[in-house]
Formats: C-alpha cells, sequence, structure tokens
C-alpha cells in the first residue's frame, strides 16, 4: 500500500500545492506553529503557569537577556517575570484550541441549519434565514459581553473556566451563519438535479438524501470558509482577550500579552507587545493563505 501523502499529492489538489510555494510556505509555517502549541509543556523553557518558578525580579527583561553568559530569556520577560518565548507557545496554544473548537462548533451548526433551510424551504427557510439576519446584528463583542455578564453573576467561583466557555460560544454564535447562508445556497441548487430527484423517487428518506447525497457536494465551499474562519476566530480570540472579555489576566492569551504589553509601550518595553503581535500575524496570514490556495484549487475555473 502506498503512502497516503504520496496518493494525495497525486490527485489534483496536491499537485496544485506542490506547484504552488506560497501554499507551501504556509504551511509549513502553520505547522511550526501548531506543533509548537500542541508540544509546547514539552519544548517550552518555562511554564508560565507554574507561579512557583516566577520571580518578579526578572519582570521586563529586555530580549536575548544573559545570565552568567548563558541566554535565558531569548525573547524577554513580561510584567510578571514570565518567558515571552514559552508564553508565545502557551499562547498559540489557547488561541488554536479556541480558533478552532469555535469553528468547528460553527461548521457543526451551520451546515445542519443551511442544509434544513435549503432543502426543505417553505417557512422553515424564511424562518432561519431570520434568524441569521438577527445573528448578523451582534458583533461577537457585544455577546461575549452580555454571555460573560450573565455568567458572572450565575457563576462568581469560575471565572477561568467560564472566560474560555464565553470566548468559544461567542464566536460559534456569531461565526454559524455563515456556514448556514452558504450551505443553504449549495443546497437550493443540488435538490433540483437529476441524482436528488432520483433518490426521491426511489423513496429514499429525506433526512438520508441530504446526509448522504447533498452533503458530499456542498462541503467544498465549507471547507475553504472553515480554513479562513480559523484565522478570523483567532483574531476574534485575540481582540476579546485584549479587551479583558476572553481568557483571563493569569493565562499567556496572545491577546492578554498584548494588552499586558501596551502598558509598558511607551516605557521602552516593546518586546512584551511586539512578539505576541508578530506572532498573532504569523498564524493569521499563514492561515488565511492556505484558504486562498485551497478555494483556488477546489475551483476548477481558478485553475
Amino acid at each position: 500500500m502506498s503512502n497516503p501523502i504520496a496518493r494525495w499529492l497525486d490527485t489534483d489538489v496536491g499537485h496544485s500545492f506542490k506547484t504552488s510555494p506560497v501554499a507551501m510556505v504556509a504551511a509549513a509555517i502553520a505547522l511550526i506553529c501548531a506543533f509548537a502549541a500542541a508540544f509546547a509543556p514539552w519544548i517550552a523553557p518555562h511554564n508560565p503557569f507554574d507561579l512557583a518558578t516566577l520571580e518578579l525580579g526578572d519582570a521586563r527583561l529586555p530580549p536575548a537577556w544573559s545570565d552568567e553568559g548563558t541566554i535565558k530569556y531569548p525573547l524577554g520577560t513580561d510584567d510578571q517575570g514570565r518567558d515571552i518565548l514559552s508564553a508565545l507557545m502557551y499562547g498559540a496554544r489557547i488561541s488554536l484550541v479556541v480558533g478552532v473548537i469555535s469553528v468547528v462548533l460553527s461548521v457543526v451548526i451551520g451546515v445542519g441549519l443551511g442544509l434544513i433551510a435549503g432543502f426543505l424551504g417553505g417557512w422553515i427557510d424564511g424562518l432561519l434565514m431570520r434568524l441569521c439576519d438577527v445573528m448578523l446584528s451582534f458583533p461577537p463583542i457585544l455577546i461575549a459581553l452580555l454571555i460573560a455578564g450573565v455568567g458572572r453573576a450565575l457563576f462568581p467561583n469560575a471565572q477561568e473556566s467560564l472566560a474560555f466557555g464565553v470566548l468559544i460560544l461567542a464566536i460559534t454564535l456569531t461565526g454559524w451563519v455563515q456556514y448556514a447562508r452558504t450551505v443553504r445556497g449549495t443546497t437550493l441548487v443540488e435538490r433540483n438535479k437529476e441524482y436528488v430527484q432520483a433518490a426521491r423517487v426511489t423513496g429514499v428518506a429525506p433526512l438520508r438524501i441530504m446526509v448522504k447525497h447533498v452533503l458530499p457536494n456542498v462541503m467544498g465551499p465549507v471547507l475553504v470558509l472553515a480554513t479562513i474562519q480559523v484565522a478570523t476566530a483567532i483574531i476574534t480570540e485575540a481582540t476579546l482577550s485584549f479587551l479583558g472579555v476572553g481568557a483571563p489576566p493569569t493565562s499567556p492569551s496572545l491577546g492578554t500579552l498584548i494588552r499586558i504589553g501596551n502598558d509598558y509601550l511607551f516605557s521602552g518595553e516593546w518586546w512584551i507587545t511586539v512578539f505576541p503581535g508578530l506572532m498573532l500575524i504569523i498564524i493569521a496570514l499563514s492561515v488565511n493563505l492556505l484558504g486562498d490556495w485551497l478555494r483556488d484549487a477546489l475551483n476548477p475555473k481558478l485553475r
């Protein structure tokens, strides 16, 4: 049996990937960031969550600071004495986990509702599309503030665990709409094709038609949109954390690091903000470039 990666590279999409230097570089950068985030507890020089190892005397040290000739903090430290390099690995982990989970939940909700709206039509379609219009009028920041306020009132002793739930729920509630509209439009086209009509004539149940016949043919645009939305979700998480609605200050999320560094930016401690900001840009840009390549690779008219 041949290697699955080799078989994939022989397909049209794989050939498009091999002939696109931008896609290969973006994939390499995204994999490096994902690897560093996934294995942060094992490869990070320090553990920013271990308060016993933090020393306030090491706070706000500049990059490449050395101790007895050995570089101890390559990217410097923040106001709590946390190593910026280690904090970036753990921060990327938080951002990627929140971004991926929220996108997966958005895909599940949006694809399901979009299939139902496009396939059944009628008043169900109208009701779900009006729900989409209502959700589009609420930005993630407003929803996050609302959920955070209600959650803190109901669960005052669960601030840290509540914070990540607020992030995921806020991004999910505003992210599923695009998938629902995309799938609904594609389903409206697919439901009138011959293979769907043949399945109906043979007595196949509507649910089975949607799942087995229509769903595989509408997943192409969804995959492209999901790839791009991962970058959007990561940026949204960083924005909410920067505003104090997302990850708690004790968690080294990229957004919280940028917010902390913003207080010391004009004092000369630029590294606390610059390095997390660069990490956020690199992750979002690499994922967006992969999304652009995937869109072109899955659309024959663009090749």
